[in-house]
């Protein structure tokens, strides 16, 4: 039986992307990762399947990932967090298994319109955008200067483009489904303080779940927090604790796992005092105790989405444009 990257990936208890990127000697992965996934390569004798013969093999070419920071969560260092790091490892494997390249390209939002201009032209294979922050004014310059354009990770109903991202609505929905089912009403929220489209539906899916039982999350139960960062500072701890309530829906694992180390440092116990549950399944909600349950996000899918629809753009003079919604699944861990 002919070997497939699959099966390497079955094997080392990784996923494709991180195979990929260790064949074809790429960034994203750890050296304790790469080593492991080398040496299955080695003892199953591996040899990537190629699906072009030499002096024949076709190229998607250069693919521009544009990323807009912003004050919001797509900031300088966005790179180091686990989502967008796990994004980018992704779109980069999947290019290189169509023999192309993934190019970075950052443009600061105050300088979005300016630097719009000097793109035209220059990304003549099609441009993934990174649009997490972006308002609907910015898709919109971006779609009018750019062609052959996907948006990632954000989605507006009322416009005419294409996007790829996450069910946002329906990870949420999940997750109120799942935290009623485990028996708790008293039910808190954790919210981030800065809010866009993807926050904005993972607020209407959990609050449609909770409706359907007659559930609403109490004003004093309602909290605003800095979507990002590990540290458990100004968290309003103190309010938190005067009235905890049984279980907590945090709107991204980053906000979770503060929570949990913030109460621990009070005295509550998770989950027994308070259960707690967040949304995109990074690495580190394995690393808090106890590990987080959480909504996980299929990066790779929405990558291997994105290119689809990119390159059918190209391809095909009578696209329409396409909006995907990615389904989200439930991790049940300990926290909840």
């Amino acid at each position: 039986m002919v070997l497939k990257m699959s099966d390497i990936a079955r094997m080392a208890n990784v996923s494709k992307t991180a195979v990929s990127l260790t064949i074809n000697g790429k960034e994203g992965v750890s050296e304790e990762t790469r080593q492991k996934i080398l040496n299955i390569i080695t003892e199953q004798g591996y040899k990537p399947l190629r699906k072009n013969h030499k002096g024949n093999e076709k190229s998607i070419g250069e693919i521009t990932f544009l990323v807009v920071t912003t004050s919001g969560i797509v900031s300088d260092n966005y790179k180091s967090l686990p989502f967008f790091n796990s994004l980018i490892s992704a779109l980069s494997a999947t290019v290189s298994e169509l023999n192309g390249s993934l190019r970075m390209v950052t443009i600061q939002s105050q300088d979005l319109a300016t630097k719009l201009e000097s793109m035209v032209n220059k990304a003549e294979n099609g441009i993934l955008v990174l649009g997490t922050d972006l308002t609907k004014h910015q898709v919109l310059l971006i779609k009018k200067h750019l062609s052959n354009v996907v948006f990632l990770d954000t989605c507006f109903e009322n416009v005419s483009a294409d996007f790829v991202t996450m069910d946002n609505y329906q990870g949420a929905w999940l997750a109120g489904e799942y935290i009623l089912k485990k028996g708790y009403r008293k039910i808190g929220y954790f919210a981030s303080e800065k809010l866009m489209s993807n926050f904005k539906e993972r607020r209407r899916g959990f609050r449609d779940a909770l409706a359907e039982a007659d559930v609403q999350v109490n004003q004093e139960q309602l909290y605003y927090i800095a979507p990002t960062g590990l540290d458990p500072q100004n968290m309003d701890i103190g309010r938190f604790m005067q009235s905890p309530p049984e279980a907590v829906f945090c709107e991204d694992d980053y906000i979770a796992i503060r929570l949990i180390k913030a109460a621990q440092q009070h005295g509550l116990k998770i989950p027994e005092d308070c259960a707690v549950m967040g949304f995109d399944d990074i690495y580190e909600g394995m690393l808090v105790s106890p590990e987080l349950t959480t909504i996980h996000v299929p990066v790779e899918q929405m990558a291997s989405q994105a290119l689809h629809q990119l390159l059918s753009q190209i391809q095909m003079v009578s696209w329409n444009p396409q909006k995907s919604l990615i389904t989200t699944t439930l991790i049940k861990r300990q926290s909840l």
